[in-house]
């Protein structure tokens, strides 16, 4: 009986492994396929369409794009600062924030906590926001206005922080403490965040992305093109190559032009840009993502 056990756990696991390559082939055979349609020549790709293997290598999307290389640099150390900097203060102010919540002994933690849960909800609408930030804060045209508006604090990491806190911070190390003389803020920053580092990268993680892929604020706040973060920038370029298309398909010469300009694999040179650093840091957040979002999302 053992034998057929051992056996079927066998052909369980190959099934498994089987499921999960192809799984794996999904999320990483589309991307090869953008990489390689970036760097396949213009009329290749026109004429046969998208292929593993490009069969002409051409680098003149990335030349396109790097035509103007001070820029896309610009862009880019925009992009960077933005993300680090906005990271590193929702790092200390969704924990400062959590950690109250997953204490029973705080009065006033079900009041906070609907307050948290509401703005996941419900919000006041893009008129009021843009009124509120423009107007009264005056964020518009400024760098602040890619940091602050709809991702400097998000409820869905303040409730994944507090599961967190409440199953893995025990009550016991917190009294310990106390009777030893530390203050709440000594627990807080020489115990908590210490023992709390895979949720801390899981929340890193979410909230870089998001500043990372953000071109929704800059579409709203920002009219100065040198404040551009990368994807705004990014953007501008398709929207200026689909201007030219369009203003150029009544003109044989123009289209002509046009056809020499590497329209489609500018596209997927963008993405390319666009995606290659997040790919480069994922797997060193990885393990602590995946202990993070398993421990963080049981209801607390």
């Amino acid at each position: 009986m053992a034998n057929v056990l051992g056996k079927g756990e066998k052909i369980f696991q190959v099934i498994i492994h089987i499921f999960l390559i192809l799984l794996a082939l999904c999320a990483v055979l589309p991307i090869w396929i953008l990489v390689a349609g970036s760097i396949t020549g213009e009329q290749e790709l026109i004429l046969s369409g998208y292929s593993f293997i490009p069969k002409t290598l051409s680098l003149d999307a990335y030349k396109y794009l790097f035509y103007k290389g001070a820029d896309i640099l610009r862009a880019y150390g925009i992009t960077i600062f933005i993300t680090i900097f906005g990271t590193a203060v929702i790092l200390l102010m969704t924990p400062l924030l959590a950690y109250p919540l997953s204490r029973k002994d705080f009065k006033a933690r079900n009041i906070f906590a609907f307050l948290v849960f509401f703005t996941m909800l419900f919000n006041g609408g893009i008129v009021p926001s843009y009124i509120m930030w423009t107007q009264i804060f005056h964020m518009k045209n400024t760098i602040w206005a890619l940091i602050v508006p709809g991702l400097l604090m998000n409820g869905f990491n303040v409730i994944l922080m507090k599961n967190y806190f409440a199953q893995n911070i025990p009550p016991e190390l917190i009294e310990a403490m106390k009777v030893d003389g530390a203050g709440e803020f000594c627990i807080f920053f020489k115990m908590v965040l210490p023992l709390s580092l895979p949720i801390m990268a899981t929340v890193g993680l979410f909230v870089g992305i998001g500043y990372w892929n953000d071109w929704y604020n800059g579409l709203l706040y920002l009219t100065n093109t040198k404040l551009f973060s990368l994807q705004n920038y990014l953007n501008r370029i398709l929207l200026d190559i689909q201007f030219m298309t369009q203003s150029m398909a009544g003109s044989a010469e123009a289209a002509n032009a046009l056809g020499k300009m590497p329209t489609i694999t500018v596209r997927m040179a963008i993405a390319v840009i666009g995606i290659l650093p997040l790919m480069i840091i994922f797997p060193f957040f990885q393990s602590y993502f995946a202990r993070g979002m398993t421990v963080g999302a049981v209801k607390g």
